[in-house]
């Protein structure tokens, strides 16, 4: 498994007590996006009284071809957690100044925040409890939100920027993740344009976005990548009014979320597996109802091929542009968001 940042491990024992902190708040974050991104996005399209447009399991496999159309009821969003204070040496790729910090000053100048005279300096601490709220309403922001470790302690995070710009370019992405696989030593285009081209394809393909794939996503790929020159753990959450998926990329890996619907023999067999009532399994897992079908959460995890992975001993070898990055690990019907006493249930959807 390709490692994105130093391994709890390896760490001391301060650090990997900073660790398991920002692990038991990235647990919560990952509640909220969910919610937000899919049952949320969800509650949008029966407010304007649209069928929602279930991703088709298809969609969910490697190398998949994703339609082209846009929803603009479906909430999209990028979002940057790092485990560490960013240096200010990064700002030249990262874009975040003064001018875009969560301060009163910088709401009321881009009317973002729409309870701005009610806004302190507090709330952009994750440990308040007014921190989602802020949170919520900043991400219909362009481009990215930023949360990062207060500089001044070691074990508090904050919502420090938003309208924050990657702008390291695809090609250096590409070559940095290149050099890593040992698919090139030194330089993109040391192969010829060719060969520098699938490799950015490959890039796409590593992250699991389509290469086409619109502005926020293609963002945080190149994120994904670029935090990987830091020792500590970096998780990008992105929702795509294009995908209608939450894509999560971590030093685990990637995962995908998506709404998917099932028929009542599929809960039937669902409760089962987890040994609870079918009523329980509506009651905390079920996100909605369309006639006879339940709409649930359903969670998909990659695993890299070995083409992926460093090459053994480190040596060279030749990009083959045919071969898979990406495989299907592990499938889960999530329980919803704010249920915490059931657990994920192992359910293979996509090659069924």
């Amino acid at each position: 498994m390709v490692k994105f940042c130093t391994p709890r491990h390896a760490l001391s024992r301060d650090d990997r007590l900073r660790r398991s902190y920002y692990q038991v708040l990235r647990d919560e974050l990952d509640q909220f996006v969910i919610g937000y991104s899919l049952v949320g996005s969800y509650n949008n399209f029966l407010r304007i009284r649209t069928p929602y447009p279930f991703v088709e399991l298809r969609e969910l496999k490697p190398r998949a071809r994703i339609p082209s159309e846009e929803f603009d009821a479906q909430n999209s969003f990028l979002i940057i957690f790092s485990e560490d204070y960013i240096d200010k040496k990064h700002k030249k790729y990262i874009r975040y100044f003064d001018a875009n910090k969560t301060t009163k000053t910088n709401m009321l100048r881009h009317k973002y925040f729409p309870d701005v005279e009610n806004y302190n300096r507090n709330m952009k601490y994750f440990e308040t409890e007014d921190f989602f709220a802020l949170l919520r309403s900043l991400l219909p922001v362009d481009y990215a939100l930023l949360i990062q470790r207060n500089q001044r302690t070691k074990v508090q995070y904050a919502l420090t920027h938003f309208h924050v710009r990657v702008d390291w370019p695809i090609a250096d992405a590409s070559e940095d993740l290149a050099k890593q696989l040992r698919y090139i030593s030194k330089d993109l285009y040391e192969k010829g344009d060719k060969y520098a081209e699938n490799m950015q394809k490959k890039l796409f393909e590593y992250y699991g976005v389509p290469l086409m794939s619109g502005g926020r996503r293609t963002a945080a790929i190149v994120a994904a990548q670029y935090f990987r020159q830091m020792g500590g753990a970096t998780t990008i959450y992105v929702s795509s009014s294009e995908s209608r998926n939450l894509l999560k990329i971590d030093e685990k890996g990637i995962s995908k979320f998506v709404l998917v619907k099932l028929s009542a023999d599929q809960v039937k067999h669902l409760s089962s597996l987890a040994d609870i009532t079918q009523n329980s399994f509506t009651k905390n897992y079920v996100v909605a109802r369309e006639r006879k079908d339940y709409v649930c959460i359903l969670n998909v995890r990659y695993d890299y091929t070995s083409h992926a992975l460093p090459s053994e001993g480190g040596r060279l070898r030749e990009l083959n542009y045919d071969t898979n990055w990406l495989t299907v690990a592990e499938e889960h019907i999530l329980p919803k968001p704010a249920v915490t006493k059931y657990a994920p249930i192992p359910y293979k959807m996509i090659y069924a």
